[in-house]
């Protein structure tokens, strides 16, 4: 039993002195790797015994300097690119943002070119807030209503040409039948001086986005690339406004009359901003007046009726 306990005892004195022992080598290790031990020539044994661990130390150092700079750059970049990423988002949506105002400011001037060339018209602007999606070049929604004046059968136009009339009124938007639209009737007229050839325009299923301009004799005076304005009759749109051009010709299916199709001078795909005319200055068309007679017809007219109404009696 003594023994065991001497043997327990010396066992452990020797665990001490094993730890001290390598205790005094990490510090020795430590601080020769940090320059701060310096062996002399005569401790040139101890240096020998030393320099492998010293060389180990050194190496594991400068490796895990190197793995913890890595591991800060590689962090720092992970940031750096993860706020690039975001100022790039950034800019692509203020590019969009700047895009969208850019192409609305065109349209707001090229409506305020039109207001300033047409001085007989009141113009209200109205933004285009919706579409039938099964009536797509039949109406149209706008954001203007009964609040802003808006009354039905106002004219619609762009600074290109016209869109159609207000046939819905809301309080604050209103619904647009188009030019397009198979059930509109809008009269027109060729502009070129030598024509002035008359007719309907009215939408087709067969082409939604040209309309024709019917009613026209056959052997009317058309041209293709002629340009069409309103005629003024009708009593809703007034005289003079951009309808488009003819871009073809072709006799109806009863071969008296000829059609014209027109490329109209709005673009209705691209439809977002328009101005509802509230009010117009522009004169009436004059009726057609029936010729007058001679006096001589005129006196032969009179008795004509006359003798008609005594044979009546």
């Amino acid at each position: 039993m003594i023994d065991r306990l001497e043997r327990a005892r010396q066992s452990g004195r020797k665990i001490w002195a094993l730890l001290f022992v390598l205790l005094a080598l990490f510090c020795i290790i430590f601080f020769a790797a940090r320059g701060r031990f310096q062996v002399t020539a005569s401790t040139g044994t101890v240096g020998t015994v030393l320099a492998p661990f010293e060389m180990a130390a050194s190496f594991i150092g400068q490796q895990i300097q190197t793995v913890t700079a890595n591991v800060w750059e590689i962090a720092t970049v992970h940031e750096q690119n993860k706020m690039l990423k975001n100022e790039v988002e950034q800019l692509r949506q203020e590019n969009t943002t700047a895009a969208e105002y850019a192409a609305e400011n065109e349209r707001l001037r090229e409506l305020l070119a039109y207001k300033q060339g047409a001085h007989q018209f009141d113009l209200l602007a109205a933004r285009v807030i919706g579409r039938d999606a099964e009536l797509w070049t039949s109406t149209i929604v706008v954001d203007r209503g009964s609040k802003d004046g808006v009354r039905e059968n106002m004219p619609v136009v762009t600074g290109k040409g016209l869109v159609g009339h207000v046939t819905e009124v809301g309080l604050v938007s209103s619904k647009v039948q188009l030019i397009l639209d198979a059930r509109s009737s809008v009269g027109t007229i060729i502009q070129r001086p030598e024509s002035r050839v008359t007719g309907i325009l009215t939408g087709t299923m067969d082409n939604p986005y040209m309309p024709q301009m019917v009613d026209i004799p056959r052997n009317a005076d058309v041209e293709d690339g002629d340009a069409v304005v309103t005629s003024g009759f009708g009593g809703i749109y007034p005289k003079g406004i951009a309808v488009g051009h003819v871009a073809a010709q072709h006799s109806d299916d009863s071969g008296l009359l000829k059609v014209a199709v027109i490329e109209t001078a709005v673009d209705f795909r691209r439809l977002e901003d328009v101005a509802i005319i509230t009010a117009s200055r522009e004169a009436p068309p004059t009726p057609i007046q029936p010729t007058p007679l001679s006096p001589g017809a005129e006196a032969a007219a009179q008795i004509s009726a006359a003798q008609t109404k005594a044979a009546a009696q």
